[in-house]
């Protein structure tokens, strides 16, 4: 028999109770706070500074050192202040919709008494988020709600006789589609390599990347070899394809190779013709010999160069070379092109310049051969109307920032030299650095969110555009950062803001055919953006020749004052994936916009025509052009002061007062075009074409004004034109805005 043994139960106590109250209270809250949890989904992301580096503008501005962009530049020390007078304001554009959280201002002593804290979605109607008539300056944090785009202070009270005076006005919040905020900054990747005067081995070390990419023409290899601030002794630097070298000082003098930066052409037998994409930046050089060798033809920019001694442009043994582009570089030697067909140089000083074989063209260069074209076939132009030099990398202490340089008029000489560099410092982490593997949305998302981007040395493939919305944005590429469309989409769009700044990348054509590459502005663009133009700096495009690719247009430019500082756009005549139609590309660029001007204009070997550019009717005087009677092109045609359309034809010749309807455009074999209005002075580009052997080792060169046609049995290249050096002033005008610059006019 079993014997259940059983605990003699006792009567509950109060403690007992309380302890199963609080155990079922735990409980409860527990389940609660899980089902809360469960509806609530994902954690919200926590606000962030949106407005930093946004395009802003004001009402007014006391004078030329308190604009509105200081309110959103992250410095303490610098200020937006507006005229003294009620009411004022100062807006700022996120760049995109963003729901808002707060705002912070930080006031000078000049602040505002009464003001309202304003939010659009589109610029036009706005809602008050906050207000207040008894502010007391200072610093203050304001808590808003709402989604906006657009976000505005008014003030319409002032507290002192003077103006509204902010030093900082910033604004937080999350983008939306809630996800994750991408960081700024970080490291640069594997491909670049930085190097101080203690690396040890460095000569060894550049001779491997040399050696990887001294004949990788169409290879994947990209590289950027910078050197920190101060002095290397007996280095030759060789240079080979897709390879940049550049200081990292703020000013060319702070890093000097007592040594060279080479580029020859012994890979091709002596011939120079070949050697693109790379580029020298930002040193100081005191060659061995005296002399140094910068060898190249296309793609292959030498800026914020202070050479101490000579520059020889031409190979070991004088063989072929087509160059070429200096920018806002001092060589106190002389420069030797010797073999050099063709060369422009912009805001730079030299020594003196031994030759000339097709054309040299030059703006803003001290000590530049007078004008004699042609012969010499030397064009020479006192200023560069309109210049900005290209956005570059540096060092501050040890923190990495890129210094994007100031809008000139009227530019001569460089602008490092003498003085205070004029222009904006901006720190990496303002950067979304791209690394190889992004995806175009991951960088869409980076631009939203108001960060800019620096594409590491690397070949990016793309399934969706590059929208560049907002103003001010900087796109700077590293070691010749290669950017592929995989699916006919376009690379790139930007859209009709003020001041973009594109610099130093690749964008190759894939294989899909892609309507266009590049697009500044959208179709109808009107902005007038004179006062801070979009740039393309070293922006290169490639139609073929590392693989088929196809593209109908690859730079369409729409926006007004934009600037073209140094392109080459090239339809492949060699290589993998060329041919009539395997690599169809109708237009290498088409200019719509007004008051665009072109410094250093390299494009060639396109299915239908080099460059397109609309004319208008011209509004004060007729515009003065080497006429072309190119089929397809339009019969040359008197147009008069105020007239909508041509009068008819006229005979053209160069100094006939003509232009063209409907637009003036270059073919594959002449560029007999000019962009302006008024043309008081013409810089020339060369009009030679040539006929190419697999090898470019046999040349001819002739004038042309015919259409290219495809290929037949005895022309199995198509033929070619440098567009070369279309220098100084390459613009379009318009009847609302008259031309403020001098013309271009190719031979």
């Amino acid at each position: 028999m079993s014997v259940a043994l059983v605990r003699p139960s006792r009567p509950p106590t109060a403690a007992s109770h309380r302890w199963r109250a609080l155990a079922l209270a735990l409980v409860t809250t527990l389940v609660a706070a899980l089902l809360a949890a469960v509806q609530a989904g994902p954690a919200q992301a926590a606000p962030v500074l949106l407005s930093q580096g946004g395009a802003v503008t004001a009402s007014s501005q006391e004078n030329g050192g308190t604009a509105a962009g200081n309110a959103v530049d992250g410095d303490g020390g610098t200020r937006w202040s507006s005229a003294f007078s009620d009411p004022q304001w100062i807006r700022v554009d996120l760049g995109s919709p963003a729901a808002l959280s707060r705002v912070e201002l930080a006031w000078e002593a000049a602040h505002a008494k009464s003001y309202r804290i304003e939010l659009s979605a589109d610029g036009t109607t706005w809602t008050t988020a906050y207000s207040t008539t008894t502010s007391a300056g200072g610093n203050e944090t304001l808590t808003i709600s709402g989604e906006a785009r657009y976000v505005r202070l008014t003030g319409t009270e002032r507290a002192t006789g003077y103006g509204y005076s902010l030093w900082e006005f910033k604004v937080f919040g999350t983008r939306d589609g809630g996800g994750p905020e991408i960081p700024g900054g970080g490291d640069l990747g594997p491909n670049v390599h930085v190097f101080d005067p203690s690396t040890p081995d460095i000569q060894g070390k550049v001779d491997a990347i040399f050696e990887q990419q001294e004949e990788a023409q169409f290879g994947s290899g990209r590289h950027a070899l910078l050197f920190k601030p101060g002095t290397y002794n007996d280095l030759n630097a060789q240079i080979g394809f897709y390879t940049q070298i550049a200081g990292l000082g703020l000013n060319p003098n702070d890093t000097t190779f007592n040594g060279d930066v080479t580029v020859d052409a012994g890979w091709f037998n002596g011939n120079a013709t070949q050697n693109f994409w790379r580029s020298a930046e930002n040193l100081t050089l005191n060659p061995v010999s005296g002399t140094n060798r910068w060898a190249v033809s296309q793609a292959a920019p030498f800026r914020r160069m202070h050479v101490k001694g000579g520059l020889n442009l031409a190979p070991d043994g004088y063989g072929w070379a087509s160059g070429g582009y200096i920018a806002d570089s001092k060589i106190d030697g002389t420069v030797g092109p010797y073999s050099q067909q063709q060369w422009y140089t912009r805001d730079s000083s030299v020594g003196g310049w031994t030759n000339a074989v097709w054309n040299m063209t030059f703006s803003g260069v001290q000590g530049a051969p007078a004008s004699s074209y042609p012969n010499p076939p030397y064009t020479t132009l006192d200023t560069t109307p309109i210049s900005r030099e290209k956005p570059f990398l540096y060092l501050d202490g040890n923190e990495y920032k890129v210094f994007v340089p100031a809008k000139r008029v009227n530019a001569r000489g460089v602008s490092w030299d003498g003085g205070a560099q004029q222009g904006e410092s901006i720190p990496l982490d303002r950067f979304y650095v791209v690394k190889q593997g992004a995806t175009a949305a991951t960088i869409n998302a980076a631009l939203a969110q108001g960060l800019n981007l620096l594409f590491t040395p690397g070949v990016y493939h793309i399934d969706r555009t590059i929208n560049v919305n907002r103003a001010n944005t900087v796109v700077l590429g590293l070691g010749l950062a290669t950017i592929i469309p995989d699916n006919g989409v376009t690379a790139m769009k930007v859209a009709d803001v003020d001041g973009v700044k594109l610099a130093g990348f690749l964008i190759d054509a894939g294989p899909v055919n892609s309507p266009t590459l590049l697009e500044v502005g959208p179709q109808g663009a009107s902005a007038d953006h004179s006062a801070n133009p979009t740039s393309l700096q070293d922006v290169f495009v490639r139609i073929g020749g590392a693989g088929p690719g196809k593209a109908t247009t690859s730079i369409v430019v729409n926006s007004d004052d934009t600037i073209i500082d140094h392109t080459w756009v090239w339809r492949a005549d060699h290589g993998e994936g060329w041919g009539w139609e395997t690599n169809r590309a109708d237009y290498g660029v088409r200019v719509n916009g007004d008051d665009v001007l072109a410094t250093g204009l390299f494009v060639e070997h396109f299915n239908k025509y080099d460059v397109a550019a609309r004319r208008p009717p011209a509004s004060s005087s007729t515009a003065t052009t080497r006429s072309s009677t190119t089929p397809g092109c339009g019969v040359p045609t008197t147009v008069r002061a105020g007239a909508g359309r041509p009068t008819g034809p006229t005979t053209a010749s160069a100094s006939t007062a003509t232009t063209s309807w409907p637009p003036v455009c270059s073919s594959s074999t002449s560029t007999s075009t000019t962009w302006s209005g008024t043309a008081s002075a013409a810089a020339r580009s060369s009009s030679r074409t040539r006929r190419r052997t697999t090898h470019r080792t046999r040349r001819r060169s002739r004038t042309a004004t015919r259409r290219a046609t495809p290929p037949t049995a005895s022309t199995t290249r198509s033929n070619s034109t440098r567009a070369g050096a279309w220098a100084a002033t390459a613009t379009t005008t318009s009847t609302r805005r008259s031309s403020r610059n001098t013309a271009s006019r190719p031979r």
